[in-house]
């Protein structure tokens, strides 16, 4: 499924199919973004870089709940949590940055203070925040720091972004219990941050890993995958129908 208008076939040719961090690969897909110009009372852009914004977004998942989590590169936690049954659907973007409408390529190379993130669409009739919670722990290391494997820097931080008070006490209890638990060997490093404004990330990030044009570029299969496979082995009493083997 694609969530936004086509990819240009231009665009899709400029990917990389090799690599050993997730910054190669999207810097070449961004490198013909054109540069806009910031706003003057703000830092940022004029224009969301996915042409809609996250309220114009969320009227489209009326009676849906949603969280915001950040667990490295957006493509992995984008397809681990897409696989679960309540779970409507999964968008890429930036959050926990106070830049307006943030580029990848500013995102990237650490010119705003946004983490790559994801907003995670569910129905709590099915699934509830806890749940989303214990596979986002899965679906990444939550005791890396500003890193994950080979994609490091501060927008690469494992974050939770609650949207009020029962998510933000859900997110710590989620943490306490983890360190209590003894389950990782080094305290999680995840931390729990004001969202300030998610900000959709560009089309071409969208369903990167389903797109049938990538699972054979490098960082999808080395990477992204083993992350994927992960959550489906763990969690295969909750998968979705087709994602069931």
């Amino acid at each position: 499924m694609m969530k936004y208008s086509s990819i240009s076939f231009l665009l899709v040719l400029g990917l990389i199919f090799s690599s050993s961090a997730c910054d190669s690969q999207k810097t070449n897909a961004s490198a013909g973004t054109a540069e806009t110009t910031a706003m003057p009372d703000r830092k940022g852009n004029p224009d969301p870089v996915a042409g809609i914004t996250i309220q114009e977004l969320d009227k489209k998942y009326e009676g849906l709940e949603k969280a915001y989590l950040a667990g490295g590169c957006f493509w992995c936690t984008e397809a681990s949590l897409d696989r679960i049954q309540g779970v409507t659907d999964v968008h890429s973007g930036y959050a926990g940055g106070k830049e307006i409408n943030p580029t990848y390529k500013e995102v990237s190379t650490g010119k705003t203070s946004h983490a790559e993130a994801i907003v995670v669409y569910y129905d709590p009739a099915i699934i509830d925040y806890n749940t989303i919670l214990d596979v986002f722990f899965v679906a990444h290391d939550p005791t890396q720091v500003n890193r994950q494997g080979p994609d490091v820097g501060p927008h690469y931080r494992s974050a939770i972004f609650p949207i009020n008070d029962e998510q933000r006490k859900a997110a710590e209890a989620k943490i306490a219990t983890l360190n209590d638990s003894g389950e990782f060997s080094k305290t999680i490093a995840t931390t729990i941050e004001d969202p300030i404004e998610f900000y959709l990330a560009e089309a071409y990030h969208q369903d990167y890993y389903e797109d049938t044009s990538n699972p054979n570029q490098g960082y999808v299969q080395n990477v992204s995958r083993p992350k994927v496979e992960k959550v489906m082995k763990v969690f295969k009493d909750r998968l979705k129908p087709e994602f069931k083997k």
